[in-house]
């Protein structure tokens, strides 16, 4: 029954996402560590700075004293399996800890709240090129495949050729010379204008500079999406039942977005989220060229000033929203496709 499938399916995602972040933990164990250990320490030297009354020896005891204590609070003095055990059961937990340098907007020193400040920026940068990267790419697709091989579908494919090669970061620096130097249509980056305005203007302010961004993606996207769309519609124009369907007398305009589509939506579906789960993380580069405070500028970030809680926070969110959306995938395939029995016999 497709309930079980699904219940199998979470399940597996969950154990996959343990043991990714448990091989994270690991990887990262002896860098945090020292972090830590520095923590502390700059902890006790604050502590000692202000208690002046105690003589050299008693100094001494108390720095012994409270830095075998914190070892114990952290469990620094356990066995190294342990501690990396300890570590990735906070992290599936989202105990992230304090950041090392990078702070959130209200000061705060908690990774989660770093984190949360860069991931809706990332979904909202990256979801909306992808939909207009979706609905541009369908109907050229389907455009295509209608008349494949005439002039529109060989004058796209040598557009695709030349523009789905190039990298986003270099079509985003010719963008901004263009539209923000040049015809200074946009600005050149940054997520609203400084100062920012306040009540409706706000909201308008941020479509304004999300729009060179998102036309730099769909314009480096749709071509490729329209290509593989032409590819799989084609194939299913080619079957026995679209034949008789034309045979019958079906408008054509019903035939392909009604039969073909319906067919073709498993493949394209999956194109399409796992291109919208690759750009969950943020690319580093693309955000970094347009200033925009999303997850990846914040991973280059966090790099840089070498703040691991932060990069282990963002690797953990990242993971797991990409896993949730292989799940959610694996699930909406079983719905979308009728030729798959999803924990049935066959």
């Amino acid at each position: 029954m497709y309930w079980k499938y699904a219940i199998k399916r979470v399940l597996y995602g969950f154990l996959m996402y343990s043991i990714l972040i448990f091989i994270f933990s690991a990887l990262f164990n002896t860098v945090m560590e020292q972090t830590l250990r520095a923590q502390i320490e700059e902890q006790i030297r604050g502590e000692t700075m202000r208690m002046t009354s105690l003589n050299e020896s008693q100094l001494a005891n108390y720095v012994a004293n409270r830095r075998n204590d914190l070892y114990s609070l952290y469990r620094l003095n356990r066995p190294v399996a342990e501690r990396v055990v300890w570590r990735t059961w906070d992290t599936l937990t989202f105990n992230f800890g304090n950041s090392t340098i990078i702070r959130a907007s209200d000061g705060s020193r908690s990774v989660w709240s770093v984190v949360s400040e860069a991931i809706p920026k990332t979904l909202l940068l990256f979801s909306v090129a992808m939909m207009v990267d979706i609905v541009l790419g369908l109907l050229l697709g389907l455009k295509k495949a209608q008349k494949a091989g005439g002039f529109l579908d060989k004058s796209t494919s040598v557009g695709t050729m030349v523009v789905f090669g190039m990298p986003s970061w270099w079509l985003g620096m010719i963008m901004i010379m263009f539209f923000a130097y040049g015809v200074k249509i946009f600005p050149s980056g940054g997520l609203h204008s400084t100062p920012p305005p306040e009540g409706i203007s706000y909201f308008f302010d941020l479509l304004y500079h999300l729009a060179l961004p998102v036309l730099t993606l769909v314009v480096i996207g749709f071509w490729g999406r329209a290509f593989l769309t032409r590819n799989i519609v084609l194939g299913v124009l080619q079957d026995d039942y679209i034949m008789a369907a034309r045979a019958r007398g079906i408008p054509e305009r019903k035939v392909l977005y009604g039969h073909t589509m319906r067919t073709s939506a498993p493949p394209i579906v999956t194109m399409s989220l796992l291109a919208l789960l690759a750009s969950v993380g943020g690319n580093i580069v693309f955000e970094g060229i347009f200033s925009w405070p999303g997850m990846g500028n914040l991973y280059w970030i966090a790099l840089q000033q070498n703040d691991v809680p932060v990069l282990m926070g963002n690797l953990a969110i990242t993971t797991g929203l990409y896993i949730c959306g292989l799940v959610i995938l694996d699930l909406i395939y079983g719905l979308l496709d009728p030729r798959i029995k999803v924990g049935g016999k066959q």
